[in-house]
């Protein structure tokens, strides 16, 4: 069944995806603090708040603010977004680093998308990482759920994989909030079919995807052997599993961001792109979405986003 989403509604789910997102970022870059004894969320004990979040939710910021702004994705107004407002001590990459410097310094954003890497362009998680609550926001089309989500990478990754990671969460996210909307939670198999249905067949993304698809119900050692858990901070190493978690989880936020945590690797990244998908299916403050109580612990979003 076809449908067309207000506006309202359609800031609506990109909110909630961001709050997942934030959430998860913030509280997933905890335990990369040093402490006496590490939180244990499984038995219930959590960081000292206020948690603070990194680049994964500035640049998701950004994203939503342009949506908000226009409806959908202005590169250039987004190269000038990402550039002007990042602040380095959230963490941002070396690699990106340098792309919002020379967007910051007047090279216009394909030019400097396709300087890193000697040429290639990056296929880091960046845009993956960013990109939930824009496939909330596009719930309605999947398809163009997968061309702005296209439209918000290519401002900073150049190389096709990272373009894909940034297609296969933006998807995601589409179809976690339709289902919302439906009530009706897609299986796990079906989830991860409709992702891989938007993807390039001829990315290692994609292949990632086919990939979690098979290893459903799987330990979660295996999947991180065979799909990496973001420790080589790329869009293959990344999107996959934190696909294969959103639809193992699609309905209880709070386990998700522990299987993220249980791990390991770039855990705030992990936490921030599957948080996003599947709070746009839960929502906030809901059974099984995110909790106020960790709401309220993350640190506050930025006046402009907000």
């Amino acid at each position: 069944m076809s449908f067309t989403l207000f506006v309202d509604a359609r800031l609506a789910l990109a909110r909630d995806s961001l709050a997942g997102l934030s959430t998860g970022d913030a509280l997933g870059a905890q335990f990369f603090l040093p402490r006496a004894a590490p939180p244990d969320l499984a038995g219930g004990v959590l960081p000292p708040a206020p948690w603070e979040w990194t680049d994964d939710t500035e640049m998701a910021c950004s994203v939503f603010a342009e949506l908000a702004h226009s409806g959908g994705i202005n590169p250039d107004r987004l190269a000038l977004a990402f550039a002007g407002r990042c602040s380095p001590r959230r963490g941002y990459g070396v690699g990106a680093m340098s792309i919002l410097r020379l967007i910051r310094t007047g090279t216009p954003w394909p030019l400097a998308a396709a300087s890193a890497f000697d040429g290639q362009g990056s296929c880091g998680n960046g845009a993956a990482m960013r990109v939930g609550p824009l496939g909330a926001y596009f719930a309605d089309s999947t398809a163009r759920a997968a061309a702005q989500a296209r439209a918000s990478a290519e401002v900073t990754h150049a190389h096709p994989e990272g373009i894909a990671g940034a297609v296969a969460v933006a998807v995601a996210a589409a179809l976690a909030a339709r289902a919302r909307l439906d009530g009706h939670r897609p299986t796990p198999e079906r989830l991860l079919a409709g992702i891989a249905a938007r993807l390039d067949p001829g990315t290692e993304v994609h292949r990632s995807v086919n990939r979690a698809a098979a290893l459903l119900g799987r330990p979660l050692d295996r999947v991180v052997a065979e799909l990496g858990n973001g420790s080589r901070v790329t869009a293959q190493d990344t999107v996959g599993f934190t696909l294969w978690v959103a639809a193992t989880h699609l309905d209880d936020y709070p386990a998700t961001i522990q299987r993220c945590v249980q791990a390991g690797g770039d855990l705030d990244t992990t936490a921030a792109i599957a948080g996003a998908i599947v709070a746009a299916y839960t929502g906030v403050g809901t059974p099984g979405g995110v909790p106020e109580s960790w709401l309220s612990a993350r640190e506050p979003l930025p006046t402009w986003a907000a």
